[in-house]
């Protein structure tokens, strides 16, 4: 089991958002969390994500458990161990698309000649072989998305969290970043859970977790 998240609650406030949520996904799964707005979603995706930490409850991620970890063994933990894509790609608009690959191998001590290389073949792997040394600015949108989702897999993750991945993309795009993930799945055996508003990624996925006012009321 990648992630064994239990009775996870969160509160801002007097706003309780999270409810006692329990969450289990397993190697190779690629699992939508959906659910209105409010419904919890990004909070859970950020504690998952160890990026915020629940009022109470345990996390458990690839085996360790997270409330275990120093803020510097988390960090560490963190850039070899999670992936994250956003709505907004958040490339370095100074560096070319193998150049924002790199960043977290070499954050993570990758001599520059590997982490170069493994930057090369991640691009090729989304279809960007012959875009590596684009800046963002040269790239479409769904070009942009695709080397933010090589660079969240630069280090193998356990686990990759992608939150509302093709929220900014047009129809056709879309449905190119969506059979990514799949891809990704098939070719590396990664680990995905996304939070997705889009029903037709979240029917692509191998299950359909629904988040209503901080509780799921369905794992299918």
């Amino acid at each position: 089991m990648i992630i064994k998240a239990e009775q996870i609650r969160k509160s801002f406030g007097n706003l309780e958002v999270l409810k006692g949520v329990d969450f289990f996904v397993e190697k190779g799964e690629v699992v939508a969390v959906t659910g209105a707005s409010g419904a919890g979603k990004s909070t859970l995706l950020q504690i998952l994500g160890t990026l915020m930490a629940p009022d109470s409850g345990t996390l458990e991620i690839a085996g360790t458990a997270i409330s275990s970890l120093s803020g510097k063994e988390l960090s560490a933990f963190r850039n070899r161990s999670i992936g994250f894509v956003f709505q907004a790609h958040h490339l370095l608009p100074e560096f070319t698309a193998c150049e924002n690959v790199m960043i977290p191998l070499l954050i993570g001590g990758t001599p520059e000649r590997e982490a170069k290389a493994r930057a090369l073949e991640l691009l090729d792997a989304v279809g960007l072989a012959e875009r590596t040394g684009h800046k963002p600015s040269e790239l479409s949108g769904g070009e942009q998305q695709r080397t933010a989702i090589a660079r969240a897999i630069a280090m193998n993750p356990a686990v990759l969290f992608a939150d509302e991945p093709s929220g900014n993309l047009d129809s056709a795009t879309k449905e190119e970043i969506h059979r990514l993930f799949f891809s990704l799945r098939n070719d590396f055996g990664q680990t995905i859970v996304v939070v997705t508003h889009d029903e037709g990624l979240a029917g692509m996925c191998d299950r359909i977790c629904r988040l209503s006012d901080g509780e799921f009321i369905s794992l299918q």
